[in-house]
């Protein structure tokens, strides 16, 4: 017969608190896009290793691949904010190691209408031959377009 084991004998494994879907609004939230990376119009994934402790702070990220222009370093200042919930029992006395991969995606243009709010002047001088001075009929028109 096995013995039964019971669940204080599990090691317990470091949760981010709200799990998943709250680990990726985080990121949203607080990632800064590099202005190099934006310059250079770079995208990419960043897969970081990154140790908890016993606490559930996140206390060493090291870059595993990265994409640089700065999106290495942002990826690990994001994770070192990390906020991770460790249960009580088990065996608490231990660093935890895991992985993550950060995604590094161009913001979005706003799909604004070139059309609007643009402003077309379109002016007409007629030129005049010297006879035509004398009467002086020289007209200018000008008009505005606004669309």
């Amino acid at each position: 017969m096995k013995k039964e084991r019971k669940e204080k004998d599990f090691v317990k494994t470091p949760v981010f608190k709200g799990g998943i879907k709250a680990m990726k609004e985080f990121v949203q939230q607080n990632l800064r896009y590099p202005k190099e990376a934006l310059e250079n119009k770079i995208e990419g994934s960043v897969h970081l290793r990154y140790t908890v402790n016993n606490k559930g702070k996140v206390i060493r990220a090291k870059v595993v691949s990265g994409i640089g222009y700065g999106c290495d370093e942002e990826a690990i200042r994001l994770v070192k904010l990390f906020n991770f919930y460790i249960t009580k029992g088990g065996k608490s006395k231990r660093e935890y190691h895991k992985t993550v991969s950060i995604h590094f995606r161009l913001p979005k243009a706003a799909k604004a209408n070139p059309v609007k709010n643009m402003q077309i002047n379109y002016s007409v001088t007629t030129t005049s031959t010297p006879a035509e001075e004398q009467g002086k009929n020289n007209n200018t028109y000008s008009y505005t377009l606004k669309l």
